[in-house]
């Protein structure tokens, strides 16, 4: 039974720990359903969700006996395909629960998805094509245009959605695989320097200190940074706090609200800090070993929002408690650990294969990031779903995908 499990997977342990994650998502799905009032967005939901599961689980099969050469030679093809998809839903995209106002999903009759996620793994294969023949690093700004601007198209499309969660993931795939092609930190502190500046920007004393540290530091580096390269880092921090108070102004009363709870939840306790304030309650009384499963009192009042998708964690804290928290962070980190020790086995010769493990590490890692984060109030509340645990059928879809591509790349020798 082993061999053939052995067979089948390719890589044992990454595997089983997904299926195990997966289970577990499904029974959680299932204990969010039971509620004293039942709704017709979270009844059945378990039984979806596993439908999901038994096609991702096909899918994987397929896909992970793929040669090599056909994902490289598809990586390109895939990334415009999805560019184009997600240029697509900006006109005919649609909405779906809570996030109506996102035009996020394609609807094709019997066959929706949203374009989004089918993005995020064309652009990590695509990426890895891109930096996989450098013989050396990339070790100034400039040489970091072109792989920006790769992702800068899908996150841009994804941002005017508006979908910031999942354009946060864009942002964790670039970094990741710019760190795996030997980018300096320095260097990609440099580019992420006009970000930080913006959120700075409220404060102009806060800022002024944040810009001079920000000359100093390319004055210390002069050696290494083109004098271009340097005026181009400080004008991209001046225009970023230029554009600040305009973009906050621009932003719909919901989104500045949850920036404005994020700060302090009782600003609005029954509007937009609703959902943070209820979200910490169900996982403070679940205490060390929890109310037991699906017996959470917040989760069976509804009381929880969006309790089978964005708030699945805030579930496991009340009815597990810390134990069910702390097995459940342990596996996603043994997971997102086990991609990161295939890259580090992986040779020069298969400098692809790293590239896509460490581009997936970097997108389960923001949204494992954010989601658990938002459940206690370390960032805003954004709504990006906990990987193989959340609701959601395209999702877990290309999660799974994204292992066949992982486990293919990484055990077949070129």
């Amino acid at each position: 039974m082993m061999r053939l499990f052995e067979r089948w997977a390719l890589d044992v342990q990454l595997v089983l720990g997904i299926v195990t994650v997966s289970l577990f998502g499904i029974a959680m799905i299932y204990s969010a359903g039971q509620v004293h009032v039942p709704n017709v967005v979270t009844e059945g939901a378990w039984i979806r969700q596993a439908r999901w599961f038994v096609l991702a689980l096909l899918a994987f099969t397929a896909v992970s006996r793929i040669p090599l050469r056909w994902i490289e030679w598809a990586a390109v093809p895939s990334y415009v395909v999805s560019v184009v998809l997600l240029a697509a839903t900006l006109v005919v995209g649609e909405g779906r629960g809570t996030a109506a106002g996102v035009k996020s999903w394609i609807d094709l009759g019997p066959l929706s998805f949203q374009p989004a996620e089918v993005a995020k793994l064309a652009t990590i294969l695509a990426l890895a094509v891109y930096l996989a023949p450098r013989e050396t690093g990339l070790t100034s700004l400039r040489e970091l245009v072109p792989p920006g601007m790769m992702v800068a198209v899908p996150l841009g499309l994804v941002m005017l959605q508006p979908d910031l969660g999942t354009a946060m993931a864009f942002v964790g795939i670039l970094f990741a695989m710019l760190y795996w092609a030997a980018t300096p930190v320095w260097l990609l502190l440099l580019v992420a320097s006009p970000v930080v500046g913006l959120f700075l920007a409220y404060d102009t004393r806060l800022w002024s200190g944040y810009i001079l540290l920000v000359i100093g530091f390319l004055i210390v580096k002069s050696r290494q940074v083109y004098l271009v390269e340097s005026v181009a880092v400080v004008l991209a921090n001046f225009a970023t706090a230029t554009i600040a108070r305009p973009l906050w102004n621009s932003l719909a009363d919901y989104q500045r609200n949850r920036i404005l709870v994020f700060l302090d939840p009782e600003v609005d306790p029954r509007g937009a800090g609703y959902q943070i304030i209820q979200s910490r309650v169900a996982i403070g009384s679940g205490g060390f070993g929890g109310q037991g499963f699906t017996l959470g009192p917040q989760k069976r009042l509804d009381f929880l929002p969006e309790q089978h998708t964005d708030f699945i964690f805030a579930v496991v804290g009340e009815e597990l408690g810390f134990v069910g928290t702390a097995l459940a962070v342990l596996a996603l980190a043994f997971v997102l650990s086990r991609l990161v020790r295939m890259a580090s086995h992986l040779g020069e010769a298969q400098a692809f294969a790293g590239f896509v493990l460490l581009g997936i590490f970097g997108a389960w890692l923001v949204h494992v990031f954010v989601n658990i984060g938002m459940t206690i109030g370390l960032v805003p509340i954004t709504g990006i779903p906990l990987p193989f645990v959340s609701y959601g059928g395209t999702f877990l879809l290309m999660s799974w995908v994204a292992v066949a591509i992982a486990v293919r790349v990484a055990h077949e020798r070129p």
